[in-house]
């Protein structure tokens, strides 16, 4: 059975974070893939400032392409909105018998995973592997039995700090792959 890692987001745009956060799942929490699923949309976030969703899936395939451990996917553009973990996890875990499902989730959201829609459900069935992130608050979920702290990179990179420089045509070098900056480029994404 293959061990899928699954880190869903906006990516809005997808940056070196989240790359980085990926790969290190990959390599250090016994993982065959990670798969970003793209949220068309977050109920946490503001529709407003975000993407087209196809055109946020074609940013994560443009990072991804070299890597094969890391996959683009699409289920919740299919799925009723706005998109629930649980629903997707139950969706894949479904089509998918030969996968075990763990999700990736960034130590700051622990302190609400309460919040979450059917949050006790999540964690009956499925594992997190949660990243560290700066100013998480403590949670009394670090030491569940379901959750696995990662050690990684500690990533504070802005997906807003990156949109606000694009429209003031200031530089994303670094911040984003190269492929994915000329993408947004060429597209006049976010301008």
């Amino acid at each position: 059975m293959k061990n899928i890692g699954l880190f869903f987001g906006s990516f809005n745009p997808i940056h070196i974070g989240h790359l980085i956060i990926a790969n290190t799942m990959v390599e250090h929490a016994g993982l065959d893939e990670v798969w970003f699923v793209v949220s068309p949309q977050n109920p946490f976030k503001k529709q407003s400032s975000l993407l087209h969703e196809f055109d946020r899936l074609d940013l994560v395939n443009a990072a991804i392409f070299d890597n094969f451990n890391l996959k683009a996917v699409d289920v919740e553009f299919r799925m009723p909105k706005p998109s629930y973990t649980i629903d997707t996890l139950t969706y894949l875990s479904d089509e998918h018998k030969d996968k075990k499902f763990k999700l990736i989730i960034g130590e700051d959201n622990l302190k609400g995973f309460h919040k979450w829609k059917n949050a006790e459900k999540i964690l009956e069935f499925y594992e997190l592997l949660v990243y560290p992130r700066p100013n998480a608050q403590p949670s009394d979920l670090k030491t569940h039995p379901k959750v696995q702290l990662i050690e990684a990179p500690m990533m504070d990179i802005s997906a807003t700090f990156i949109r606000k420089c694009v429209q003031n045509h200031k530089s994303i070098k670094y911040l984003v792959p190269e492929s994915v900056e000329q993408l947004i480029i060429g597209r006049k994404l976010y301008m």
